[in-house]
């Protein structure tokens, strides 16, 4: 039986995410009290089901912090699971509240609303470090459904090689294990012919193949990275993010994600993704 658990802030998607997975044939549950998840589990098992979506978070209360530990019961009953964490930027969920004029759920007169976004952080901080992010801060809902899919459709046996670029101008994505800074590359911005493309496009390509600087910082990346990556294979880490950036996101930091992810697809499993072109 394969069990997806969907957890993360309250206002970052998990309610697109979630219909996502019933729209892929999951059974799905939503806001499940984290100590019935066992239960659960044992009964959709002898009813015969085998692919099955939960959504916890901290409307379980004080429950949510015993999830690793139970998490960790039903791996030890050799249950597939899968962790997908949601997480956005502070700023961002107060902005989605405030828009859609919701309550919080940690919301009891006398917190603001950065507060129960702090406190929700702390509370959920042992489950932010099981399994797979995403950073919903500058995504939109097309965006992140077409994401889930992806992850959705992951070996889950194999380390992921994750390949994402961003612009600084928006942030430092909340999802990166590794950040590089590529903004000292030559910026195809200020030529007015190639402003508006992007580093998937072919005369930005080539701009960028033609200075010395782009082959040494994508030689000093991918030997990076193929140096450590055996070491968070050894380590049994399933994903591994790397983030690329450049200023805006549309032009360098494109092409670096680009051109490493086509470097070791035939080495691993490898996910792409273009934050800013989302």
């Amino acid at each position: 039986m394969q069990l997806f658990l969907l957890s993360g802030l309250s206002g970052a998607g998990k309610s697109v995410a979630l219909k996502v997975l019933e729209d892929s044939g999951f059974y799905c549950v939503d806001n499940l009290p984290a100590e019935i998840l066992t239960g659960l589990m044992d009964y959709l098992l002898t009813a015969g089901y085998d692919k099955m979506a939960v959504s916890i978070d901290v409307r379980s209360a004080n429950s949510v912090q015993r999830l690793p530990e139970i998490l960790l019961q039903l791996m030890q009953k050799d249950l597939a699971v899968h962790v997908l964490f949601l997480d956005a930027k502070t700023d961002t969920l107060v902005k989605r509240f405030s828009e859609t004029r919701r309550m919080h759920p940690l919301s009891n007169g006398v917190r603001t609303l950065p507060e129960c976004v702090h406190y929700e952080r702390e509370l959920l901080s042992e489950i932010s470090k099981i399994g797979h992010h995403i950073d919903t801060s500058e995504l939109g809902a097309n965006a992140l459904r077409a994401w889930i899919k992806q992850f959705i459709a992951l070996d889950r046996a194999r380390l992921t090689l994750l390949f994402e670029s961003f612009g600084f101008k928006h942030g430092i994505p909340l999802d990166a294990d590794f950040v590089f800074d590529v903004r000292c590359l030559p910026n195809p911005y200020y030529d007015l012919q190639l402003r508006t493309l992007t580093g998937q496009d072919a005369p930005v390509i080539e701009f960028l193949e033609n200075a010395p600087a782009t082959r040494d910082m994508f030689a000093d990346i991918s030997g990076f990275v193929e140096r450590w990556l055996p070491h968070f294979i050894a380590d049994n880490r399933s994903y591994l993010t790397v983030a690329i950036g450049c200023t805006g996101g549309q032009h360098r930091s494109v092409y670096i994600s680009e051109k490493l992810a086509q470097h070791f697809q035939s080495q691993q499993q490898v996910l792409l993704r273009h934050r800013e072109l989302s």
